[in-house]
């Protein structure tokens, strides 16, 4: 045996067993003690709005409009803890699109509710009367003015709005009443507007407005600068308001068109099936390849096998996100490997029968089949390529997850093709395990 067939035996044994320790249930990698599912599979919500682009600063791009919008999204999503989350713009003739999917959020009103809301905090003072008294409306509710504004440093009147807040707001209990609030901070103009607003306001409520909703109205105790609270909230609508004003509000409302919870059953019975197809199709595979092809079949099945656990390893460190189309592009790929280990199981005895010797026919069979495998996985990838992008511009995640996967498992199944089961031969036919044509299936 070639000294550098050794090696290279050694190299991919090796390989074998550190992905099988990677995919191995509960080893921890970089975090992850488990494969990454998609939504299909985990369960979560799925959300699609449209962009009204009629609403946005006419000195603003479509383009950069809708690319402001999908990063503060993505930094609430993110703050709020999902993971791996899909957030993808879709531009059709119908509108400006934004796709959503949060794995793992079931609650479709909190995911709505961080999502969409513009987020555009502003405060408001009370209407007064001639002689100071306060106005009430028809249900007996305090009137509210527009919008509070004061005299800014540059001598010029403005409008207290969230953009002049500090992206640090956090959630913090009230010392004495334990109750949940959220502390804001002005930036250095924010802060001039603030003193001005609060000191005209002692000892009076001050309205506080998210999106033109009220949502709290203390009462203005001390002239505040720098710093201030919002009251009259629970723990989970203080983190939700603290993550939205931290993110940024958006440049222009979104209407949800679309929204879909899938639930983890249908996720965990998908998987389950989606295993056992795959359980079945291998064995079958398997005893075909061995049945027809005998040794080279052998050898082909033990290729599978390492590719199967690189290919799983892969999919766990990147982390590739696992839908059921993803493993079904796994599946096809799996297919691909077999093809390829066809081409040479059937060269192998072609060579054979022209009374080759076994050590030449190996050899020869590679080289004469490698044409056919080339060009076979070179379609496979074009074909990836293709449905990647189509997915990515129409948003169908399920589309771009076969391709990815169908991708990744065709360039390994290469590998294994050319590399593993190439040296697997090598070893037999170098350890004279099985010299006999019949061996390799050759009848006549």
């Amino acid at each position: 045996m070639r000294k550098g067939n050794v090696y290279l035996l050694f190299f991919i044994l090796a390989l074998f067993c550190v992905t099988l320790w990677v995919v191995w249930p509960g080893t921890d990698i970089f975090g992850r003690k488990d494969f990454t599912l998609g939504l299909d599979l985990r369960g979560g919500s799925h959300l699609v709005y449209k962009i009204d682009m009629a609403k946005k600063d006419p000195s603003q791009s479509d383009v950069d409009v809708i690319e402001g919008v999908k990063q503060k999204i993505e930094r609430r999503v993110n703050a709020y803890g999902v993971t791996e989350p899909v957030i993808q713009t879709i531009r059709s003739e119908d509108g400006d699109f934004i796709l959503v999917q949060l794995p793992g959020v079931k609650d479709i009103d909190e995911a709505i509710n961080l999502i969409g809301k513009t987020a555009e905090l502003d405060f408001r003072e009370m209407e007064l009367d001639q002689s100071g008294r306060m106005v009430f409306d028809e249900q007996g509710m305090p009137k509210w003015q527009a919008l509070a504004i004061a005299t800014g440093s540059d001598d010029k009147e403005k409008e207290l709005t969230g953009k002049y807040l500090k992206p640090n707001a956090k959630v913090v209990l009230e010392p004495q009443t334990n109750r949940p609030e959220v502390a804001f901070e002005w930036n250095d103009e924010g802060a001039v507007l603030f003193e001005q607003i609060t000191k005209r306001n002692l000892q009076k409520p001050l309205g506080i407005y998210l999106d033109g909703v009220p949502i709290s109205w203390p009462t203005v105790q001390a002239v505040i600068k720098e710093k201030g609270v919002i009251t009259g909230l629970d723990l989970q609508e203080a983190r939700t308001l603290a993550i939205q004003l931290n993110s940024g509000s958006l440049d222009v409302p979104l209407e949800l068109v679309q929204n879909m919870t899938v639930g983890a059953t249908l996720g965990e019975d998908s998987l389950r099936k989606s295993l056992i197809a795959g359980i079945i199709g291998s064995v079958l595979v398997v005893v075909f390849m061995i049945a027809y092809y005998r040794v080279s079949g052998l050898v082909a099945c033990l290729a599978l096998i390492v590719y199967g656990v690189l290919t799983l390893a892969i999919f766990k460190l990147i982390p590739v996100v696992l839908t059921l189309p993803g493993i079904a592009g796994f599946i096809v790929s799996v297919g691909m490997g077999v093809d390829g280990n066809v081409l040479v199981a059937e060269r192998l005895k072609e060579e054979l029968r022209a009374k080759r010797t076994l050590q030449a026919a190996v050899e020869g069979s590679f080289r004469q089949s490698w044409t056919a495998i080339w060009d076979s996985n070179i379609t496979v990838f074009i074909v990836c390529v293709v449905l990647y992008w189509l997915g990515s511009r129409f948003g169908n995640f399920m589309v771009m997850g076969f391709a990815t996967t169908l991708f990744i498992g065709t360039a390994l199944s290469m590998f294994t093709q050319v590399i593993v089961t190439r040296t697997f031969l090598r070893t037999v036919v170098g350890s004279h395990l099985a010299t006999r044509p019949s061996a390799y299936g050759v009848t006549k």
